[in-house]
């Protein structure tokens, strides 16, 4: 009994802690957003106390505005809008400067996102492929022993360029060749390698920006140019196996999408991968399902 009392509180600690990490994660965003806003508004040059005011009241519009999405969301879930490719280009073209604080920094490592990283990457073997490399937050925990070739895609001009920075200042990648590629992942990979020339294709955080629709296209055109006995490594936002984390997570999607760069956190990965041409060998938890990481192969006809 007392082992039972003991796993229950630790598993109600745990969402409640988690619970309080998404809600910041939302909270962040938002604030995000709000710098965002900002930046583009008139500012007055009459003084400090002026322009405090001004972003006092830009503040309080956008979150006026917020708090209707926010609120419709907790008492009617509904599904987030993720961007379109367009969108996605400029989004992240503007993002790029400001990208490795909302993906890095204390609140991945708290969450295990560091970890999964590093537990992922270290796969990656010979000609490999990244979409959404975005920044290159995955460049330094590349195998520079493993990998013979790099190609780096993006929508956003401006994250590659920030990646090639990133790979310039990182001697262990020094003496691997790196192309960057600017590409649609949902439409354009085909097209831009033709079929079965990656030993491995990585792809982290990307398919939550994409859509339900967007992110099934990606894995199809990733399974195409894959090699038949090649590694596909995904690290995902996904919807939460405790049920008190997903509900949660359904009734604040649309508002951190608003902050998290289009990205909707809610999404059933396990489900998409199931419909594609891709077979999971393996499966990863993180922050109780907040994160998944996924070791998959083209799936056998």
């Amino acid at each position: 009994m007392r082992s039972t009392i003991h796993n229950t509180s630790y598993r109600t600690a745990l969402t409640f802690i988690l619970m309080t990490a998404c809600l910041a994660f939302s909270s962040y965003a938002l604030s995000v957003q709000t710098r965002r806003h900002e930046k583009y508004q008139p500012r007055i040059a009459d003084g400090p106390s002026n322009r405090l005011e001004l972003d006092a009241d830009n503040r309080r519009q956008f979150f006026q505005k917020s708090a209707p999405i926010l609120l419709s969301g907790l008492l009617i879930p509904h599904k987030s809008m993720a961007l379109t490719p367009d969108q996605a280009e400029t989004d992240y073209d503007a993002y790029a400067s400001e990208y490795d604080v909302l993906d890095g920094g204390s609140a991945a490592s708290f969450l295990g996102i560091d970890q999964a990283r590093i537990q992922l990457l270290k796969q990656a073997r010979g000609k490999v492929l990244e979409i959404g490399v975005g920044t290159g937050l995955n460049l330094s925990y590349y195998d520079a022993s493993s990998v013979t070739r790099l190609t780096l895609v993006d929508v956003s001009s401006n994250m590659l360029q920030a990646a090639r920075a990133r790979v310039e200042s990182l001697p262990q990648l020094r003496n691997i060749p790196v192309s960057f590629i600017k590409a649609d992942a949902t439409s354009e990979l085909v097209k831009a390698f033709g079929e079965a020339y990656f030993d491995t294709v990585i792809d982290t955080f990307s398919l939550c920006v994409m859509g339900s629709q967007g992110a099934r296209q990606c894995l199809e055109q990733i399974s195409k140019v894959v090699k038949p006995q090649g590694t596909v490594l995904l690290l995902e936002n996904s919807r939460s196996n405790n049920a008190l984390l997903g509900l949660y997570q359904d009734a604040t999607a649309d508002a951190a999408a608003i902050g998290g760069k289009g990205c909707v956190y809610n999404q059933n990965v396990d489900a998409m991968l199931r419909e594609s041409s891709l077979e999971v060998l393996s499966t990863r938890l993180y922050a109780a399902g907040l994160f998944r990481s996924y070791e998959c192969r083209r799936r056998r006809l």
